[in-house]
């Protein structure tokens, strides 16, 4: 993260104090106001809440690494690591010669947040009873994962989301620049609903590659993301006649708000360790089953070979799959899973994104549905939006076809993989009683807390008060279950991790 501005020629002394600060005037600092064995920490902290208030504006560069060091007195590797610290966060950025800049700015710390506490029936607190706040009162309504994305917190534990930081911008870049220079006028006009010929194409080389799966580009439609996928399927189901979908208990939140949009009947059917039950799915008498058979939402249990043998019958003879692939990429501790799709292309609907692997903000992802209702669903996607952008879905395929995928894809798999091994050294040591469950691939870990008498909306609660994110398991269940909280460990740096978790700690202190 070190710059080059040592050696800089007499003549630019003017050009460089306009955007760096130099040495001991820099942020005025004064090591001997750090804490005794804590200055990375001090440092990291003084430059962050510099970003934050403005003092460092967007682009302007930090000191290098051993004039600062020097000048303060410090070793030069403890300045380095506050550096990488901000880089991790995504707050500063390295760039050779060129310096460490500012390139973003972190959300300001959330105010204390006080759960109010329960009230007897004449209108009094009892002592000792804490209820919960904000998105995890009774008036939350609906849009839970939204109400709590938008309320600002120091540490964010929430599920699902990948390390951002990482976002190939280069390789992107790249991309692009090569896809804009064979476009023709022409193909900037209105593109094909169903998707861009070469990103269908790539999407069909990449998920041979990495999921097994043999399709056709013919068979795939380019969709907004697993969530747009999920509400085609919906549309045609609804059309078809069928109103009720069997889903898994516990299971995604998001995913079964989608399917209820689409005015589908949800019909919870349980999760063990051997993934959905099958017997229960057959009992149920839904003809259609949303599940994700390769890292359950949000268990982390696979689906086993007798259950995988026993839904296969159940779908060929006459039922339908939708099988939401949404991060069986990111796997640490085991084998890849083959994709139900691989095995009965005519019983399964296939959905998949780079949400996970790349980030959210692009909406990108596929769908391949049996050839029965292919025609409906590229229609309701053309009656939806007319089709992604084009310009996006070919740098995709851009990065596909040259393999910048696959190696971001290996970079962050590493990264992931030590963050993850964070969280679980800082639930080991802080939450005492916890097991945790889906250590072994995806981007979160549950953690359960059997017997518990508290609830883990309260929980969640305490933990937001103290500025910490996380997600109560019983969000995503429909039946009764052990509390738990649902904690996502890619999109943090490891020390933000441990700092979370030992925060998760206190407030379940409070709790027990």
């Amino acid at each position: 993260m070190d710059s080059a501005e040592e050696g800089r020629p007499q003549g630019s002394e003017t050009r460089a104090r306009a955007d760096t600060a130099g040495g001991s005037d820099f942020l005025q600092l004064d090591p001997d106001q750090a804490p005794p064995g804590r200055r990375t920490e001090w440092l990291t902290a003084r430059i962050r809440a510099a970003i934050a208030d403005g003092t460092l504006p967007l682009g302007s560069r930090l000191p290098p690494s051993r004039v600062l060091a020097a000048e303060l007195g410090v070793t030069r590797g403890l300045v380095t690591e506050a550096y990488q610290r901000l880089a991790d966060a995504g707050q500063v950025q390295g760039s050779g010669r060129a310096g460490t800049r500012v390139v973003a700015a972190p959300l300001p710390p959330a105010a204390p947040m006080r759960p109010p506490a329960a009230k007897d029936a004449s209108g009094a607190s009892p002592a000792g009873t804490a209820g919960t706040a904000g998105p995890f009162g009774p008036g939350a309504g609906g849009a839970l994962v939204d109400a709590l994305r938008a309320v600002p917190c120091r540490i964010d534990l929430s599920p699902g989301v990948p390390d951002l930081t990482a976002f190939p911008r280069t390789a992107w870049l790249r991309a692009e620049r090569h896809v804009l220079a064979g476009l023709t006028p022409a193909d900037f006009g209105y593109g094909d609903p169903q998707g861009a010929p070469a990103l269908r194409a790539a999407v069909c080389g990449w998920l041979a590659r990495n999921r097994g799966i043999r399709a056709d580009p013919g068979e795939v439609v380019i969709v907004a993301g697993v969530a747009q996928a999920l509400g085609l399927v919906a549309h045609v189901l609804r059309g078809r006649g069928l109103r009720r979908i069997a889903v898994e208990d516990p299971g995604s939140l998001g995913a079964r708000q989608q399917l209820e949009y689409g005015r589908l009947e949800t019909v919870p059917v349980p999760v063990d360790e051997g993934g959905l039950d099958t017997a229960a799915l057959r009992a149920s008498g839904a003809r259609a089953v949303l599940l994700t058979p390769a890292h359950q939402f949000p268990t982390g249990v696979v689906l086993d070979g007798e259950r995988r043998r026993e839904l296969l019958g159940w779908a060929a003879a006459g039922g339908l799959v939708v099988e939401d692939d949404y991060d069986a990429e990111h796997r640490y501790d085991r084998a890849p899973v083959p994709a139900l799709r691989a095995l009965l292309p005519e019983g399964v609907c296939h959905a998949g994104s780079v949400s996970k692997l790349l980030a959210p903000a692009l909406r990108l992802g596929w769908l391949l549905v049996p050839p029965r209702m292919l025609d409906e669903v590229v229609a309701a996607k053309r009656y939806a939006d007319l089709g992604n952008p084009v310009l996006a879905q070919l740098v995709l395929a851009r990065l596909m076809d040259s393999g910048e995928l696959e190696r971001h894809l290996r970079f962050v798999r590493r990264r992931h993989r030590r963050r993850r091994d964070a969280m679980l050294r800082a639930i080991a040591a802080h939450l005492t009683g916890a097991r945790v469950h889906g250590a072994a691939a995806g981007l979160h870990l549950v953690v359960t807390f059997d017997g518990a008498d508290f609830e883990d909306t309260a929980l969640a609660a305490a933990a937001l008060a103290l500025g910490v994110k996380a997600h109560p398991l019983s969000w995503h269940r429909i039946r009764p279950g052990a509390p738990g909280l649902v904690l996502g460990y890619a999109a943090g740096p490891p020390g933000e991790l441990a700092e979370g978790v030992a925060l998760l700690g206190r407030a379940l202190s409070r709790l027990r």
